[in-house]
């Protein structure tokens, strides 16, 4: 019996017990396990090994394999066996994780049979490289980058209007369509580069727990804050980061609700957007907690429209367009059953989503971008800055 086919009884072990880990071991032996859909992806070690590549590791595979699969699940393991064996062979060898970019293992590892009478496609020399991740000789006849600033606001919210909780996801992402090895540099208003350059009157936002993409000299950034890369070509996400702040509830919410026994429960919803009057948050999505045996509902609304949704017993008032310093009013009435419902329900909270372009609550900036080429072209960089909701939650009475 191999040593993999102790992992599953062990777990099944663990399950019944109630006594789950990540970390599972057999003797000397082991198992390093994450689950996607209905599949389990395992790393075993006999040594101590770093448990954190492991798992970056195991999560970027299963990246590679939804970039080939579009899904990945038990169907398409089956059905794509022979790539998945070569793709196992490429991104690690002897233990040690090597090419993990699935643009560079596309381009010699393909989903299209190979006729005998070709030679297996060579693996780009990129794959040696000491940079991986980009492929030399590309051109493109319009050189640009194009920068989104995302950043997602979760907060909660007591049903007394207290903050709770709050705080800001952030993230760079790039689109990148430049011509050879150009090297990039990005300038963000960092409170930190500030202080070391004197500019600390300036206005300047701390990250925390700022994750780069492979690409970064992360001894350059330690140095001196300067962000340094040579960029993959296309999509991908340049650094993540997290602001822990107080922020003022961007789209704030009143809510009265009124049940009586065994005839009616009705909701009064006043949303107020709390941000600049030159910014508007769009595709606003309320999402109103009712009881599960809540009927017959009548809306009112003073904007947009409201939809009863009983599958997820709530009520989704939506909104196209919400400008800065608005007040909008929303009235539902529901019938409640003559016979109360034995089992008593919690009380969710209410739930927004939105997005606000041409804004970032934390002030984050890209102050420049420098394209440095050794054939000297000009590139042109283009920004956006983008708002939204994360886990947004208002609690209720």
């Amino acid at each position: 019996m191999s040593e993999i086919e102790h992992f599953i009884p062990i777990l099944t072990q663990r399950e019944d017990e109630g006594d789950i880990s990540p970390l599972l071991s057999h003797g000397k032996v082991h198992f390093l396990w994450i689950k996607h859909s209905n599949l389990y992806l395992v790393a075993m070690t006999k040594k101590n090994a770093n448990v954190s590549l492991v798992y970056a590791f195991l999560y970027k595979l299963v990246q590679v394999f939804t970039e080939y699969f579009k899904e990945l699940e038990e169907e398409s393991i089956r059905d794509n066996f022979v790539i998945v064996y070569e793709l196992l062979d490429e991104v690690m060898d002897f233990g040690f994780p090597q090419t993990t970019d699935s643009k560079i293992l596309q381009e010699y590892i393909t989903q299209q049979s190979q006729k005998l009478e070709l030679a297996a496609p060579r693996p780009p020399a990129t794959v040696t490289n000491a940079v991986s991740w980009r492929s030399e000789g590309i051109k493109y006849k319009k050189n640009e980058v194009f920068i989104d600033v995302i950043e997602g606001v979760n907060v909660l919210v007591s049903a007394n209007g207290n903050v709770l909780q709050s705080e800001i996801v952030g993230s760079v992402k790039l689109r990148v369509f430049l011509s050879g090895m150009p090297e990039l540099r990005l300038g963000l208003n960092d409170k930190v580069l500030f202080e070391l350059t004197g500019r600390s009157k300036n206005k300047s936002v701390e990250l925390e727990d700022v994750k780069f993409h492979q690409c970064v000299r992360l001894s350059r950034f330690d140095n001196d804050r300067t962000i340094s890369f040579i960029p993959p070509d296309g999509d991908f996400e340049l650094m993540s980061y997290r602001l822990n702040i107080h922020v003022k509830p961007l789209i704030w919410i009143e809510s009265v609700i009124e049940k009586f026994s065994h005839s009616r429960v009705e909701y009064m919803i006043k949303a107020k957007s709390q941000f600049k009057k030159q910014s508007v948050a769009n595709n606003v999505e309320i999402i109103i907690p009712v009881p599960s045996d809540a009927d017959t509902p009548k809306f009112k609304t003073s904007v947009g429209s409201a939809k009863w949704v009983p599958e997820n017993n709530t009520v989704v008032w939506t909104i196209k367009s919400l400008p800065g310093g608005k007040e909008y009013l929303m009235r539902a009435h529901f019938g409640l059953p003559s016979v109360e419902n034995e089992t008593t329900e919690g009380k969710p909270p209410i739930t927004i989503k939105f997005e606000i372009p041409y804004f970032t609550v934390s002030g984050v900036q890209v102050r420049y971008m420098k394209i440095i080429e050794k054939s000297g072209y000009q590139a042109l960089p283009w920004v956006r800055y983008i708002t939204q909701s994360g886990d947004y939650q208002l609690r209720t009475h």
